[in-house]
C-alpha cells in the first residue's frame, strides 16, 4: 500500500471523507468534553484552542458554554464551513499545525480524536507538538486524545466494505513500518466516479509520547484509556488520552 506523504490535504478536503465519518457519536463526544471540563476546571472566561478542529462542532460546543474558543485546521473547506458558526466567543483559522500559531495565549489546548501523527517525519510531528505547547500560557493544559496503538493493532479489521448514500467504500487496513495505513477505494454510483484515498497514522506508543512530551518540556499529569476516564491499560484500553501541563 503506497501512501502519499501529504495524503491529509486531499482526503480531509474531500466530501467523501465527511460522508464516511458522518456517523461519529456527538453525544459521546459531548459527554467526553463535559468530563474533561470537570477534570480541568478551567476559568469561566478561559481561552481555548481546538487544533485540527474540522468543521468546528467541538469548538462550538465549548464556546456555547461561555469559553473563548479558537479553532484551526489545515482544510480550507472545513474552515469555510466552520466560519459560519463564528461569534464573539468563537473564531476559526486555516492553519498548518506544524507552523507556530499564537504563542503563550491559551489556557487549554485540545487535540481531539486522533488528529495527530499524520506526518511522515518525526521532525514534523515534533513541530506539531511544539505548536500545541507554545500556544499555551505557562501552566496551561494540553489534552491530546490518540488511539491506543497496541489495542488497535490487536483489533485491526483488514478488509471492510461500507455503503452510504450510493457511495461504496472498500477499505483495506494494515500496520506497516510503525504506521496504521488505510486505503479507501470509492465507487460513487450516482456520479459514476471512482477515487482512491489513503490515510497514514503513526502507531505511537505511550513511551514514544512520553519522550516527545519530555522533549517539549510538557509534564504529563494523567493518562486515561477511554472517554470515561478509566485508567490506561496498554492491551485493553481503546484510547490514549494524555493530559499535560506547560511548565
Amino acid at each position: 500500500m503506497e501512501v502519499d506523504k501529504l495524503w491529509f490535504k486531499d482526503w480531509f478536503n474531500s466530501p467523501y471523507y465527511h460522508l464516511l465519518y458522518n456517523n461519529r457519536d456527538d453525544r459521546e463526544a459531548a459527554a467526553f468534553i463535559d468530563k474533561l471540563l470537570t477534570y480541568l476546571q478551567p476559568a469561566p472566561d478561559a481561552e481555548m484552542l481546538d487544533v485540527a478542529c474540522g468543521r468546528g462542532r467541538h469548538a462550538k460546543y465549548l464556546a456555547d458554554k461561555g469559553y473563548y474558543v479558537t479553532g484551526i485546521d489545515l482544510s480550507i473547506e472545513s474552515i469555510n464551513i466552520a466560519k459560519k458558526l463564528e461569534n464573539d466567543h468563537l473564531s476559526f483559522f486555516q492553519h498548518d499545525m506544524r507552523l507556530p500559531f499564537w504563542v503563550n495565549y491559551f489556557d487549554v489546548v485540545f487535540n481531539f480524536f486522533t488528529s495527530f501523527g499524520y506526518f511522515e517525519s518525526q521532525r514534523d510531528n515534533d513541530n506539531a507538538l511544539r505548536t500545541l505547547k507554545n500556544a499555551l500560557k505557562p501552566g496551561g493544559k494540553l489534552v491530546l486524545d490518540y488511539l491506543n496503538s497496541n489495542y488497535v493493532a490487536a483489533h485491526l479489521v483488514n478488509d471492510e466494505v461500507k455503503e452510504k448514500d450510493n457511495v461504496v467504500f472498500d477499505i483495506r487496513r494494515e500496520l506497516k513500518a510503525h504506521k496504521f495505513m488505510k486505503q479507501i477505494s470509492i465507487l460513487d454510483k450516482e456520479k459514476m466516479r471512482r477515487a482512491t484515498y489513503t490515510e497514514s497514522v503513526n502507531a505511537f506508543t505511550r513511551q514514544e509520547f512520553e519522550a516527545m512530551f519530555a522533549k517539549q518540556g510538557l509534564k504529563i499529569t494523567e493518562i486515561f484509556g477511554d472517554y470515561h476516564f478509566n485508567s490506561y491499560d496498554e492491551q485493553r484500553s481503546p484510547r490514549l488520552i494524555i493530559i499535560a501541563t506547560k511548565s
